[in-house]
């Protein structure tokens, strides 16, 4: 499984991004797909999680500002960011899980200025 993420990029605090993430590959059916993020020195942390029936999981973090989709025929899963600020910048990484193993994508690096 092959996963590929873009949309990353610079915006003001306040602003939207949407990133997407594709999978690629030979598998039958993912089961979750997720968005994780990183800022160096620190543990790669939970963003938003989304199994194949839809549904949702957040970290306290970004509900109410971040809402994660897919879309099951195109293997895609996106995550919509609002009102952003300077710390949810980060690398984000999508996830994807296919029976129990797990699979990142590239990273795209997302920055906030304040």
């Amino acid at each position: 499984v092959q996963l590929q993420a873009s949309g990353g990029g610079l915006v003001q605090t306040g602003g939207s991004l949407r990133l997407s993430c594709v999978a690629s590959g030979r598998f039958f059916r993912i089961n979750v797909m997720g968005w994780y993020r990183q800022v160096p020195g620190k543990q790669r942390e939970l963003v938003a999680t989304i199994t194949g029936g839809g549904s949702t999981n957040y970290a306290d973090s970004v509900k109410g500002r971040f809402t994660i989709s897919r879309d099951n025929a195109k293997n895609t899963v996106y995550l919509q960011m609002s009102s952003l600020k300077p710390e949810d910048a980060a690398v984000y990484y999508c996830n994807a899980m296919v029976r129990t193993d797990s699979y990142w994508g590239q990273g795209t690096q997302v920055t906030v200025s304040s």
